[in-house]
């Protein structure tokens, strides 16, 4: 019986690994994963040479551009790839005049279309962010005025109209619950601008940075690391990660005007792998683990407290460092790849061959690069040890059942499937905190591509080459 039961419990773990290695990690990142595509920079690749980069040896599918560059709008036809394109701050007061959006569209969209795939245009970028009245005035009719001209073209249906905000919109966003927008925007600016995009079926978009949200204290909170996480004690729901509750503070703003029924897109979001030394956690491991744990969530189904079962389309900032951005070091350095296109970190988007090439380019190369985080060294075990080269994340001996515990909110919470461990799962017994979070733990490393680091847990975890059924066997049943 009792082997019977070990081999049940570690039968269920390899199909629930099998299952998310093929479903969590491919199928919903090809979804809706894009990137922002930034120029600021005198070293980058030609567009042609970066258009056909994504397309053979990425699984990027969608691009973000901060204008309509010609050459690059070129370069993304026929790729099927989905460009946003963003029409200038300057020209939005231009833009409320019907001749003028119409002119706009006949030289900036129609010459590209339909060989590039341009499914959105956003009408500035940080509008209410830059305090300048006449572009806030401007922002709402300008929009309006470019749908009405996409009509008389008939591109309504296949181009949307939308505009980015930084959560600056926002005067209160903590607790989630209690989100809210400025006094003055909600009603003015912000209401007739959901109400349009409810009219034309469009995203609300928001750029959400906890980089700049965090501190020394809450760093494991913004990376979406094992944290105690935060109770809003007016819903009494749990936030393991910022990320969320800055979505759901965007959410509660949009409820309290009534408009709950729009999609909110992430327009920008990353983390700079490099900066100034007094920043908390800017360098190429907090950078990759933030990324690489944003696209597991973001596509994961999983969705935040407020939005649950959701996806969200994401675009990480930025495609590449940009060397002559203004402002602090690490505005240079949000980017995924070097100018020469080789990956800063690997966070999971090259595809595997592609992936494979750039370990090896980085191991021989003679010139310092950020490097895939660091691996924390797993700890030596002498039980014995299972087939040649397996590897799982296990709980350590006298791991706190309190640490434990956490490990397993913070897994289910990140979107991996936890029904096996719920009441009535083919897992559930033996019903303990360490037997749950060997599940957990060892499905969330087994998910994430099986790096040391993924088996850290507040160091809390290990790694082993024992098989778990004979962990679970051992420590649980005999």
């Amino acid at each position: 019986m009792e082997q019977i039961l070990s081999a049940a419990f570690f039968a269920s773990i390899v199909t629930a690994i099998w299952f998310l290695e093929s479903t969590l990690l491919f199928q919903g990142v090809e979804a809706t994963l894009g990137v922002n595509y930034g120029t600021l920079a005198n070293n980058l690749p030609p567009p042609a040479k970066v258009a056909d980069f994504l397309v053979q040896s990425t699984i990027i599918n969608r691009v973000k551009l901060f204008d309509t560059n010609t050459e690059i709008l070129q370069a993304f036809a026929h790729t099927g790839i989905a460009v946003t394109v963003t029409v200038p701050d300057d020209q939005i007061p231009h833009l409320t005049k019907l001749n003028f959006s119409q002119e706009w569209l006949k030289s900036n969209i129609q010459p590209y279309i339909p060989a590039t795939n341009i499914i959105r245009i956003l009408v500035g970028n940080e509008v209410l962010s830059t305090a300048n009245k006449l572009l806030i005035a401007s922002l709402v009719p300008a929009m309006q005025t470019l749908h009405t001209a996409l009509v008389s073209m008939s591109l309504d249906s296949k181009i949307k109209i939308s505009t980015p905000h930084s959560l600056g919109i926002l005067s209160t966003s903590s607790p989630p619950s209690t989100g809210k927008f400025r006094q003055g925007y909600d009603i003015h600016v912000l209401r007739p601008l959901l109400n349009f995009l409810r009219e034309t079926n469009s995203p609300f978009m928001i750029n959400p940075y906890p980089f700049f949200g965090c501190s020394a204290e809450t760093l494991d909170y913004a990376l979406f690391r094992p944290n105690s996480g935060v109770v809003d004690q007016n819903t009494k729901l749990l936030y393991t990660n910022m990320l969320d509750g800055q979505l759901d503070a965007v959410y509660s703003a949009m409820k309290l005007l009534g408009f709950t029924d729009i999609d909110i897109v992430i327009a920008e979001t990353g983390w700079p792998s490099n900066g100034d030394s007094s920043q908390v956690g800017v360098n190429a491991e907090s950078a990759a683990q933030y990324n690489g744990n944003l696209i597991q969530h973001v596509m994961s189904g999983s969705g935040t407290p407020l939005m649950p079962n959701r996806t969200f389309e994401t675009y990480i900032f930025a495609l590449f460092n940009e060397n002559l951005k203004p402002g602090p070091a690490c505005e240079r350095n949000f980017g995924l790849f070097e100018a020469d296109m080789t990956p800063v970190y690997n966070i999971g988007i090259l595809r595997s061959t592609v992936a494979a090439a750039a370990e090896k380019h980085h191991a021989s190369s003679s010139i310092p690069r950020h490097r895939s985080p660091v691996p924390v060294a797993a700890p030596r075990s002498s039980a014995p040890a299972g087939p040649p080269g397996k590897r799982w994340c296990l709980p350590k001996t006298g791991a706190d059942v309190e640490a434990l515990q956490r490990n397993i909110d913070y897994v289910c919470g990140m979107g991996v499937d936890c029904g096996p461990i719920k009441s009535g799962g083919e897992c559930f017994m033996p019903n303990t905190v360490r037997a749950h979070a060997a599940f957990a733990m060892n499905a969330y490393y087994q998910a994430m591509g099986k790096n040391d680091y993924d088996c850290d847990f507040e160091q809390t975890g290990a790694i082993s080459s024992l098989d778990p059924s004979k962990f679970l066997y051992e420590t649980f049943i005999r």
